[in-house]
């Protein structure tokens, strides 16, 4: 099960690198992001922004454990990708459950979506699967691998990565377009129409 183990440690990789990176691109993205905490108000303001530099600081660790050549660091780095996601899961449910309307800001300034059950869903998802890769990657003994079987798992990790990664701009594709409000009447017509 190298491949399999070897797919999820670069999708896990790929979604806390796009998480981390979104988060810290510009310090606008980074404030959007405390900011963004301490609307969920699960936090006391006063270490909101101490918990913001966790998560990514927890975030950039995940993606240097798990792309890690020695399977054990692999593994630790994939049980801490799954303890997080399973906080944030929790934190995600809290919040849902209260009615609160806050806005996911997991991958940055970018999204628009408050969160939802779509959110929690995706990091149970997430965390199930780094759980049982790291279970492989924790137990099993390193044994020879085809080179381009790897590359192959590692692709498909990448896309699947990518794909969660980009989850709300997908569904923000397939939303119905609302049409523009018409003028009010007796307005004068608008040059170009």
């Amino acid at each position: 099960m190298p491949y399999a183990e070897s797919a999820v440690r670069v999708l896990i990789a790929t979604v806390f690198l796009a998480a981390a990176v979104g988060k810290v691109r510009s310090r606008r993205s980074f404030a959007a992001f405390t900011a963004s905490l301490g609307r969920l108000d699960v936090l006391p303001g006063a270490v909101t922004r101490a918990t913001a530099v966790a998560v990514v600081v927890a975030e950039w660790l995940v993606c240097s454990l798990v792309l890690m050549p020695w399977t054990r660091l692999a593994g630790v780095g994939l049980a801490l990708a799954a303890a997080l996601l399973v906080v944030f899961s929790i934190t995600i449910t809290c919040v849902v459950a209260r009615g609160t309307r806050a806005v996911c800001r997991c991958f940055g300034s970018g999204s628009r979506d408050p969160l939802g059950v779509r959110h929690i869903v995706r990091n149970v998802l997430l965390a199930g699967v780094a759980a049982c890769a790291a279970g492989m990657s924790l137990l099993r003994e390193a044994a020879p691998v085809e080179p381009w079987a790897l590359a192959l798992s590692a692709l498909a990790g990448l896309l699947v990565g990518g794909c969660v990664a980009a989850f709300d701009m997908i569904v923000e594709l397939f939303r119905p377009v609302r049409p523009a409000p018409s003028p009010p009447s007796g307005s004068p017509p608008q040059p170009g129409r």
